[in-house]
């Protein structure tokens, strides 16, 4: 079903830059995805691309961060930690970012949002805490859902 609105305009969606082939990742590379694009090709979706570190002013590259308890949801709440490998805390850095990226959806009149799974800011199912996957959603993920977006990862297509 293509998203198309009545004055022929495409959907913006907010979209994790990497995906779209950025090289916004804390590594420097990118993750660009052949699905993310036909799947916004064949939706007739207007990408926004977002990095919610890019945007809190990390640099890239960057040292890797992981949750050191919690969730993206905790961390809102103030009761998760997100920290860098060389332990600084970044709590206060990724809530920036994903309080950016509101101001993103919200200005571009974004109600989706399609990020990078298992990323701290992105994450939709899956996030790292420490070296071990466990479920969860990044900081902005759950921002965006407390928000009422919808958000979904590149592996839910």
């Amino acid at each position: 079903m293509s998203r198309e609105s009545a004055n022929g305009h495409k959907e913006p969606i907010l979209v994790s830059a990497c995906l779209l082939g950025l090289a916004t990742r804390y590594d420097g590379k990118t993750k660009r995805s052949k699905a993310v694009m036909e799947y916004l090709q064949g939706e007739n979706l207007l990408p926004i691309p977002i990095c919610p570190e890019q945007l809190a002013g990390m640099p890239t590259p960057r040292e890797k961060t992981f949750f050191k308890s919690g969730n993206g949801l905790d961390v809102l709440a103030g009761e998760g930690h997100v920290v860098s490998e060389s332990g600084e805390s970044m709590n206060d850095i990724f809530c920036r970012g994903a309080s950016m990226v509101l101001q993103i959806g919200h200005l571009s009149n974004c109600r989706r949002a399609l990020l990078k799974e298992r990323s701290p800011s992105c994450g939709v199912h899956l996030i790292y805490r420490g070296e071990a996957r466990v479920p969860g959603t990044g900081v902005t993920t759950a921002l965006l859902i407390e928000e009422g977006f919808e958000v979904v990862s590149e592996e839910d297509l």
